[in-house]
């Protein structure tokens, strides 16, 4: 006869199995359990933007960057610095001024006079989540060293190819481009953000709220981390088991060739733009606690992995029609499949 731990438990004479006391994050309860806690956490320091928040953590989900562009003081960069504090990760937070460096983000090698030799010093690209706060404030020359590090997580630097670490996301902010002492970001920079998005102004409910809630101290002083590294990357890894039927992911084709033929674009969307989207459209689907990816995960996604992929012709740019305009027609026109 098997011996039997005396902690295991008995029922009608046959030793019960107890449940593990801590889940894995791959299990679709757990992990259902942690992002809606992650959501409540964000939401708490950003009043009245439950939209942008399921945006940021789908963008996190799927592995991708974020560029979020609005006038100064509306919360960008709370919001990107509530996102770190709530993930036990590694975060390093960048300034974007005219006069940083390349190197100032990527690092360098330091001569020791000492004995002859130099050392590499990463920079403080070399974490989990990066806060790129007021991209566009730097020189086309610095921003274009983000460029490797986006799209293939590693940083070429001095000819020497160097991991970055697992997860990898970039958090931008920018004013927008028409402000004083801004470099638009070019079309190559921005087709590497899986996401972009506007936060807007409050409503005056929400705004009064904000002020009480500020009163005596700011809500992201409590924020606590929610998610592991670990479990981030085993979310992330959930997410790409997610089914994508094969009609759905002709809607997405057809959606980005759509927008290669408009005449009010000078430029569509790339293949990078539809890979980003099925991806986004995989991530929205586990974020909503499914299994699979429906059309209306791909046109939530749409207007927030599309528009900041085309680029207007100048008629286009000088007429009222814009960008989240295009994407919504497209989103119209294109034939949804059953």
């Amino acid at each position: 006869m098997a011996s039997r731990s005396k902690s295991e438990p008995i029922l009608n004479g046959e030793p019960v199995s107890q449940p593990p006391s801590d889940q894995p994050a791959s299990s679709p309860l757990n992990s259902q359990q942690k992002l809606q806690e992650l959501a409540t956490c964000l939401s708490k320091v950003i009043r009245g933007k439950q939209e942008a928040v399921e945006v940021l953590i789908t963008a996190i989900l799927a592995g991708g960057s974020v560029l979020m562009d609005d006038v100064p003081g509306v919360g960008k960069t709370t919001l990107a610095k509530a996102l770190a504090r709530s993930l036990d990760v590694a975060f390093n937070r960048v300034q974007f001024t005219p006069d940083l460096l390349p190197s100032d983000i990527l690092g360098a090698s330091i001569y020791n006079p000492v004995d002859g030799s130099f050392t590499f010093r990463k920079g403080p690209i070399f974490c989990n989540v990066l806060l790129a706060d007021e991209i566009n404030r730097a020189s086309p020359r610095t921003q274009s060293a983000l460029l490797e590090a986006m799209s293939e997580a590693q940083a070429t630097i001095e000819g020497v190819c160097h991991e970055l670490p697992n997860p990898f996301v970039v958090i931008a902010t920018q004013n927008p481009v028409d402000f004083h002492g801004t470099y638009p970001l070019p079309e190559a920079q921005l087709d590497r953000f899986l996401v972009y998005m506007n936060l807007g102004y409050p409503n005056a409910e929400t705004e009064l709220d904000i002020l009480f809630d500020q009163a005596i101290t700011h809500p992201i002083d409590s924020v606590k981390p929610v998610l592991s590294r670990e479990q981030v990357v085993t979310m992330q890894a959930a997410v790409r088991q997610v089914h994508v039927d094969r009609s759905v992911g002709q809607y997405i084709v057809e959606l980005v060739t759509q927008s290669r033929a408009d005449e009010r674009l000078k430029l569509g969307v790339s293949p990078r733009g539809s890979l980003m989207m099925f991806r986004a459209s995989q991530a929205a689907a586990f974020l909503a606690g499914r299994d699979h990816a429906t059309p209306d995960d791909v046109q939530k996604m749409a207007r927030y992995v599309l528009p900041h992929r085309i680029v207007l012709t100048s008629k286009s740019r000088y007429s009222s029609v814009g960008r989240a305009e295009i994407i919504e027609d497209l989103i119209r026109t294109v034939r949804v499949p059953v």
